[in-house]
């Protein structure tokens, strides 16, 4: 990654412009540029240079799991060799019922798992057997585990430009 520069005044036009997320429509960089007065090819190219230097961390779908029937949300949390966290991570991220998953830091001795792991079910046994597969899957490498299940939404944002 490039090391971040200033961001001009068309980029912080359309970071502010993007940062509840893009147009829902079936072009939405071109109705991006044109709410903006801009070129489409321009904003294309702006956002991946963004992508890039890290002013814009990701793009990405944000679905909202519980409008999509998935009742049961819980964080896997997997107390993994710190020699396998690396490996078990990218396995366990390229599970397709696993929506993100990152390394943490441990807090010893009350906390000692490292390994997140966010599971969607349309229940609680759905999101039991689907850590059930990355229990097997990540083997010797992990000693104790737990599910946090969520208890209410949280509106989640990222960092905001407000000038």
């Amino acid at each position: 990654m490039n090391t971040p520069g200033p961001i001009d005044v068309t980029d912080r036009l359309i970071i502010r412009a993007t940062q509840d997320g893009l147009p829902l429509s079936p072009r939405p960089y071109h109705t991006l540029a044109e709410s903006l007065g801009l070129d489409a090819g321009d904003v294309m190219h702006r956002m991946r240079r963004m992508l890039e230097t890290g002013h814009i961390r990701r793009i990405g779908a944000v679905p909202n799991h519980y409008r999509l029937g998935y009742g049961a949300n819980g964080m896997s949390v997997w107390d993994v060799n710190d020699c396998d966290i690396t490996d078990a991570g990218r396995e366990v991220g390229a599970l397709d019922f696993v929506s993100h998953c990152y390394h943490r830091p441990r807090h010893l001795p009350d906390w000692p798992y490292s390994l997140f792991a966010m599971v969607h079910g349309r229940d609680r046994a759905e999101v039991e057997n689907k850590a059930a597969i990355i229990r097997d899957l990540l083997g010797d490498r992990v000693g104790a585990h737990e599910i946090l299940y969520s208890t209410r939404i949280l509106k989640k944002t990222g960092l905001r430009l407000v000038a």
